[in-house]
């Protein structure tokens, strides 16, 4: 159904991840927009719980994010969508979103209503028949083809998700859909699209709202903002009495986490912000003009995540205060090494050592190589094939700090402390194995797309 204007809120940039904030979200409520969107998924949580197949927030706030929505939606008989369900959109997160919108309806009476669900999981028998056949699985940001070897290492999988299987859903008049793993930006441009409005600005709608307040200021985060697209603009407004969308925060936020601030990629094209204009409409709202999505010629390519384990993991928390350790701390650190090596050997595990008020948070990219602290925090992380060499290499890894021989010290006293004595079991250590691409006939055929009546 066409419409002249389609408003469209989100809540929160990243649901459940910390909860929404419900003042702004009730003051958008009130506005009665058309649609309820949000994104549940993000790469920066790491690869940790796409391998373990677990969301990292507790449920009790996913809940809370979802009823928020579920109730105002309901009310007003209009549709809400979620993209990358739990996190991660497993199939086992979409699953538990669909169970958490059943308790919420069951626990307020609501009246019957459509739910659709779709699944991204990709089997690895399923690329490893695409590998044999001679499709180019290719990489992003630097990786290459996908070889064998680095496929063997994954243990989940999931291909991220376009406005297809949303559109689909809501071509089936679904009135709450919840998506696996999925573009930030699709949940918010499908519904544009499927209204009929121009692909350039349904894009363009879906990066600026994709983090909810992350583009308005000042900075306060889990705010609602709406969105108000029409064939000519997007309209953006900042529900926290607050907070403002000018024309820095919104256009700063159109850069926001890309490798180039001009260009967006999604399975199917390519959203191109380079001529786009921004005007301050009032002191709340930026309209946002000229961006131009370019469709693919070729085969839709989509995206795949890949996520492999490395090993188990424990952690030891040693901190120094003694100002000749903090001088010397790449010599304890090397002892430390070293003591592990004698006890340990060479294979089997790995020692990280991560010294905060040092370089924990850039390493070998912090340009300021002089330490200037008067105190240093180190989580000393170990990884291992078992958790028991795990746990043998983070105790060493950390005691051996204390006992570090250097020149000129003459007693034991005071060179380090242990925040607790014993070091502690934490998840098993991932990495990325996939960060690629492949081409589809159809962009639906990696997704696996359900519909039931919620009574």
């Amino acid at each position: 159904m066409k419409k002249k204007s389609l408003r469209v809120i989100c809540p929160n940039g990243h649901l459940g991840f910390a909860p929404t904030k419900e003042l702004s979200f009730k003051l958008g409520v009130k506005t009665k927009p058309d649609y309820y969107c949000c994104d549940s998924g993000s790469d920066d949580i790491g690869p940790g719980p796409l391998g373990n197949d677990e969301s990292v927030s507790p449920r009790a706030w996913q809940k809370h994010d979802l009823e928020l929505m579920l109730l105002a939606a309901r009310k007003q008989n209009v549709p809400m969508i979620i993209g990358s369900a739990g996190d991660t959109g497993t199939n086992s997160r979409v699953d538990l979103y669909v169970k958490i919108i059943k308790e919420i309806a069951l626990e307020h009476g609501l009246k019957p209503f459509k739910l659709a669900y779709f699944y991204s999981e990709v089997e690895k028998s399923f690329l490893s028949q695409r590998m044999e056949s001679g499709s180019i699985i290719g990489g992003l940001d630097g990786r290459g083809t996908l070889l064998p070897a680095e496929f063997e290492s994954t243990n989940r999988v999931v291909a991220v998700a376009g406005v297809h299987p949303f559109i689909k859903a809501l071509e089936g008049k679904s009135d709450v859909i919840i998506g696996g793993r999925s573009s930030d930006a699709a949940v918010f441009a499908a519904p544009a699209i499927f209204h009929g409005f121009d692909s350039s600005n349904a894009y363009y709608l879906g990066k600026v709202l994709e983090c909810a307040s992350f583009c308005a200021e000042p900075y306060g985060a889990k705010e609602s903002v709406i969105g108000t697209i029409t064939q000519e603009s997007v309209d953006v407004t900042a529900m926290h009495p607050e907070q403002y969308c000018t024309v820095a925060s919104v256009a700063g936020h159109a850069m926001y986490e890309r490798t180039n601030p001009y260009f967006e990629h999604f399975a199917g094209g390519t959203l191109d912000m380079t001529n786009c204009s921004y005007t301050q409409l009032d002191e709340k709202t930026t309209r946002v003009t000229g961006a131009q999505f370019i469709p693919v010629r070729d085969k839709i390519k989509v995206k795949l995540e890949g996520a492999g384990k490395v090993g188990e993991r424990y952690i030891g928390i040693v901190g120094i205060r003694d100002p000749y350790t903090i001088k010397n701390i790449d010599q304890v650190i090397e002892w430390a090494k070293d003591q592990a090596t004698e006890r340990l050997g060479t294979e089997g595990y790995k020692i990280y050592y991560h010294v905060y008020g040092k370089n924990a948070v850039m390493g070998d990219l912090e340009p300021i190589k002089q330490i200037t602290s008067h105190e240093l925090g180190i989580v000393v992380e170990a990884v291992a094939k078992t958790r028991e060499l795990a746990k043998e290499a983070a105790i060493i890894g950390s005691r051996q700090i204390f006992y570090a021989r250097l020149p000129e010290v003459k007693g034991t006293a005071g060179t380090a402390a242990f925040l607790i004595d014993e070091v502690m079991p934490t998840s098993p250590a991932y990495k990325w194995t996939l960060n690629h691409t492949i081409e589809v006939d159809d962009p639906m055929e990696l997704f696996e797309l359900h519909q039931v009546t919620i009574d």
